[in-house]
């Protein structure tokens, strides 16, 4: 939002003034003058962020698109780059890279095969025609707080 603040001040500050301007849009002189001065290092560090892209996006191809955020980094600090992850993770998501997520299956019972098999008491029919006439649950797998 600020940025096109200065923006439009930038554009029409010959036209109007930048103090006017300012006063106007009520911001300061200050901060417009700050943000003037700072574009040239603004354009640095999207060049530098450009080409960081541009090396993420190979190592993220170069591995069939299956390095996530925390092996980009390690790949790119192997290559030489000091480099924040904060900052990978944050360009790979500005520009929609992402890693494949490998679930593992959780394993809940294992039926035991020589065990005689529980009696069906219900016949499958577990409607009830009152209150409390009939109960019926499956409890194979309780997550609890601790692994």
């Amino acid at each position: 939002m600020r940025t096109r603040r200065w923006d439009f001040i930038s554009d029409n500050a010959s036209a109007f003034g930048v103090q006017r301007i300012c006063r106007v849009l009520e911001v300061s002189r200050s901060g417009y003058y700050r943000w003037l001065a700072g574009a040239e290092a603004r354009a640095v560090r999207q060049a530098a962020d450009d080409a960081l892209v541009a090396e993420i996006r190979e190592i993220h191809t170069g591995h069939k698109g299956m390095y996530g955020v925390r092996r980009v980094h390690a790949e790119l600090r192997g290559f030489g780059h000091t480099v924040n992850r904060k900052r990978v993770e944050r360009l790979m998501r500005r520009h929609r890279i992402e890693g494949r997520h490998l679930r593992c299956r959780k394993s809940t019972t294992v039926p035991d095969q020589l065990a005689p098999l529980a009696p069906d008491l219900v016949q499958r029919d577990v409607s009830a025609g009152k209150l409390d006439e009939k109960w019926c649950g499956d409890i194979t797998y309780v997550q609890v707080g601790w692994v």
